[in-house]
This record gives C-alpha cells, structure tokens and sequence, in this order.
C-alpha cells in the first residue's frame, strides 16, 4: 500500500455516496492525517462524526482523492474501517453557491440589524440544513441553535432561508446550506460580514498649557473595518492624519479647538472637539497721553492680553495707589482698566502708571494727563522714568514672591 503524507487542510469534502452529506472542518494535523469534525446528513438523523482522511503519496494533485480511514459517531457511534472515497469540494466556494444555491459571496451588514440568508433550491430535495461553521443552526424545520435570534424563514422547494436579528460581531463568518437533492448532496456557501460605524472611544480632554510647552492630544477610534482618524486644526484649515496629533513648542496664537474625525465608510463620521488653552502673561496694547480740561471729564485707558485674565492697579507719579473718590472713578473690564475722570482739578495732572498682573508675569506702562498747551520734559521727564523704573521693579518682584 502505498505511503501516506501529511495533508495541510482538510477543507470541504463532498462524500460520494448518495446517502449522506457531509460538511466538515479541520480539527488538526498529524504526522500523516488530517483529523476533521463532520457533520453528516444520514436519512434518518444528523450525526457528528470524527474523521480521520489520509491521502495518497501517489498522487500530489490538489483534486487527490482521500480515503477514510476511521470513523467514530455521535449519538451513538461506532469505531471501525471504512472504505468510502472523499475529495475536496471542486472549484471555490462562491462558484458553488451560485451553481447550487444561487447565493453572492459574501452579505455585508450593520450591526445590531437583522438578516436574511436564502437558499434557492432549484430541484427536489430530500434533506435540508443551515450551519454556521460546524455549529448546526436548523436541520429542515427542526432547530438546532439555541440562539433565540436566528429563527427560520422560508422552508418550501424553492426557499430554505433563515433570518439572524440583532446582529453581533460575534456571527461574522461563513454560513452554509447543505441539502440533498436527487440522491446528491449539495452545499452552498456564503460569508456573512458584519460591519461597525466608526466610533471615538477616548480622546484627549481639553488642556490647559503655558506658551512654549509642547501638547500632545490622542483620539482613539473603533469599527469595522478599521477607521480612519485625522485632526483638523480650524483656525488654518490644517489636517494630519493618525491618532495623536503633537504640537511642539505652543505659541498663543495656536490657541484653538482641535477637531478629530474618525471614519470607515459605514455611516456619518462621528467628531469631537479638544480646546487648547495657551498661558502667557500680560502685554499691554493701548497706551495715550490725554489732554483734559479743568472741570470737565476725562479718561486714561489700559488694555492689557493675557491668559489667565490680568489685574489692574494704577498709581501716581509719586507711586501712590490710585483710589476712587468723588472725582476718581476706576473701572476694570475683562481686558483693560479705565481711569475715569468725573472734574478734573489741578491735583489729577500728572504721570499715572497703569499695572497688570497674572500669575505668570505682569506688565506695565505710564501715560500723562495733562493740560493743552503744557510743557513736560527736563528733569522732570528723567525723574519719570526713573520713577518708573523703580516702580516698575518693586511690583514685578511683589509678583513673583506672590507666585
């Protein structure tokens, strides 16, 4: 007799005899067998049988023919030699389908919705089953699956078809239809895929940064297929593609919502924003000398940018605190402080010194208000500035020790 090799799979194998029909799957590889799980229609009832297939060193081609070389049953088996020929099922799977049972390759749909695999069956049929790779799901009107959402549709001689509801990932894979007509068995197979909307499962929470530091943001996405993930910046239209998007050394004017879309084609993106906070200190912007007349009304502006919001203080010349009185008004808003004259008299002529303050850095700047016509300069423009100067040290450092 002649030696046997070792088989790389088991495949589909077809019996021959008329009185069954066998669908099996690999289970594992010997030195010299291929061991199989079947399932097999006999005219009374269905049974799992464990065969052991052997093929012939003598003929190497992929259509070799295979020889059982033992069997055991269940319910009900027994153990022993058989000589019955097999060969693996002739052409692939879709060309079967569509000679046999007239289904497409593959079925793609959506989880969570339900349906409906059709077995057209063309001639006479004795016996009848649906299987999900060996599990047996229904065999004619008798079920077999114990899963409440795969139920039967159509069991008449044209239609053999069974609906699965609520589909799960878990149900992707092959199906078949295996039936016997005119005393030969006959399969046909499809691929059910079961796809995923794209879905953003963690990203990056808004952050809060100090100019000059670097941000990293991660948005992680899930579906199937794989989706794709890209950032979009909205001030400049930007896009980059990946999950992490990293921007070195931030600037204030990069301070903005971030964008990430996820996709796979399967139904509408899904987005979700990330805000970024950029920190620096205070930088004052709008600066004038004011010319203001004796009893009448008039106002020093400061405008200072700055994240987190800036505090104002004023002072005078002589580096006292500026106070509100009946004639003295200061009013702060988000962005500036304003010095509000009610009636000017001779004592609000002078060098105030506008100061603000955040807790990464201060600033300040000095405007006059004055008389038309006045002269300010000399000594006692330099004296000012010293003044300033001085001013201008002490409240940085009283600053940074609150820091």
């Amino acid at each position: 007799m002649s030696r046997f090799v070792r088989i790389p799979v088991c495949s589909l194998i077809r019996a021959y005899e008329n009185t069954r029909v066998c669908v099996c799957t690999q289970v594992t590889v010997l030195m010299h067998e291929c061991v199989c799980v079947c399932v097999c229609l006999f005219p009374l009832q269905w049974r799992f049988l464990h065969f052991t297939l052997c093929r012939f060193h003598a003929n190497p081609l992929p259509r070799a023919h295979y020889r059982v070389c033992s069997t055991s049953a269940w319910p009900g088996g027994t153990r022993g030699r058989a000589q019955s020929l097999f060969k693996p099922a002739d052409g692939p799977t879709g060309a079967q389908a569509a000679e046999f049972g007239h289904l497409p390759d593959n079925i793609t749909v959506l989880e969570g919705e339900s349906v409906v695999l059709r077995c057209k069956i063309d001639e006479e049929v004795t016996h009848k089953a649906w299987l999900n790779r060996s599990n047996i799901l229904f065999t004619g009107t008798d079920k077999w699956s114990l899963d409440s959402r795969v139920s039967l549709v159509n069991n008449n001689n044209s239609d053999f078809s069974i609906k699965i509801e609520q589909v799960m990932v878990a149900d992707e894979g092959p199906y078949t239809c295996s039936f016997q007509a005119r005393n030969q068995p006959r399969t046909a197979h499809v691929y059910l895929i079961v796809q995923v909307p794209a879905r953003i499962v963690n990203i990056s929470q808004d952050k809060s940064v100090n100019e000059g530091e670097d941000v990293n943001l991660f948005c992680l996405a899930v579906g199937r297929p794989e989706p794709t993930v890209t950032w979009k910046d909205f001030k400049y239209g930007l896009l980059s593609e990946g999950e992490f998007l990293e921007i070195t050394e931030i600037k204030r004017h990069q301070a903005e919502e971030f964008e990430c879309i996820t996709n796979n084609g399967v139904a509408p993106p899904d987005t979700h924003r990330v805000k970024v906070t950029v920190n620096y200190p205070p930088v004052i912007t709008d600066v004038k000398n004011m010319p203001a007349q004796l009893g009448k009304t008039a106002i020093l502006r400061c405008e200072a940018m700055a994240v987190p919001t800036a505090s104002f203080e004023w002072y005078r010349d002589d580096r006292r605190p500026v106070e509100s009185d009946n004639t003295l008004k200061i009013k702060n808003e988000k962005t500036r402080s304003l010095l509000l004259f009610t009636n000017v008299t001779e004592k609000h002529f002078g060098n105030y010194t506008c100061f603000a303050s955040n807790r990464l850095g201060a600033s300040n700047a000095s405007m006059l208000l004055f008389r038309p016509g006045a002269v300010y300069g000399g000594a006692a423009s330099l004296n000012g500035r010293l003044s300033e100067v001085g001013l201008w040290f002490c409240l940085s450092m009283s600053v940074l020790m609150k820091v």
